[in-house]
């Protein structure tokens, strides 16, 4: 099974993120051991920002310790790396930013027709969550207004039509406000591919309401960094949600 045919599959999904720049070695050794261990769908890995060149060391050493896929989430072009298994190919649909559009994914795509990684295109939306987030400065763009529903939903049908496979609601990491669940049950009725809801979801309890409203992936990373005791609250309460 492709992980995109595990995207597309069957029940909810949670999806881990690690930035590469943030934990030590320890830290990514026993957070991919405790995933393993708690059944964690996806491994996320990428950041904003990276500063320590460490994207090729980190997924070598979450490798080590499990099997769970390992999914490329980019800030820019220089995140790439063919031990993970697939790439989050991300176009900023949400913003105006022609090189977060197009133009960063021209350079990126030779290196990734060679890698041999699974590329998963995906509609990636930046919505607004009380305060300006590292990656709505870094991609020079504005989030569409969390009160926003029919923005969010034309956004996310146009992806859809222009073949995305994937669609991407983030709020950003350490959001103050998650997106709304009436803008993602929006979206969910409107669209026909996987959506993958991230941003500030701090508690189980949270996760599984945005999952209620139709998310098909939540992803959480700022929580587990400073609580990686609570990853196996969070795989209950997702994998639970009928």
């Amino acid at each position: 099974m492709s992980n995109y045919d595990l995207f597309c599959s069957p029940g909810k999904k949670i999806a881990v993120l690690i930035d590469p720049d943030k934990p030590s070695d320890e830290e990514v050794l026993h957070l991919a051991a405790e995933a393993n261990r708690c059944n964690v769908d996806f491994l996320f890995v990428g950041g904003s920002l990276l500063t320590n060149n460490g994207l090729d060391n980190c997924i070598k050493l979450i490798k080590s310790q499990t099997d769970t896929p390992v999914v490329l989430f980019p800030g820019n072009t220089h995140q790439l790396s063919s031990r993970a298994d697939s790439f989050l190919f991300l176009s900023l649909i949400s913003g105006r930013n022609a090189e977060m559009l197009i133009g960063a994914h021209v350079i990126a795509a030779p290196y990734l027709k060679l890698s041999g990684l699974e590329v998963l295109s995906t509609g990636y939306m930046l919505i607004e969550s009380g305060r300006p987030t590292t990656v709505s400065y870094m991609s020079n763009s504005y989030p569409i207004p969390s009160d926003k529903n029919d923005i969010a939903m034309c956004t996310a049908m146009a992806g859809e039509m222009m073949g995305m496979k994937l669609i991407f609601m983030d709020a950003g990491s350490g959001a103050l406000k998650t997106i709304p669940e009436s803008m993602i049950s929006a979206v969910k009725e409107s669209i026909n591919v996987p959506l993958i809801i991230g941003g500030g979801l701090r508690t189980p309890e949270l996760a599984v309401e945005k999952l209620k409203a139709g998310a098909d992936v939540v992803v959480i990373g700022h929580t587990l960094e400073k609580h990686p005791e609570l990853l196996q609250s969070f795989t209950d309460a997702v994998h639970g949600v009928e």
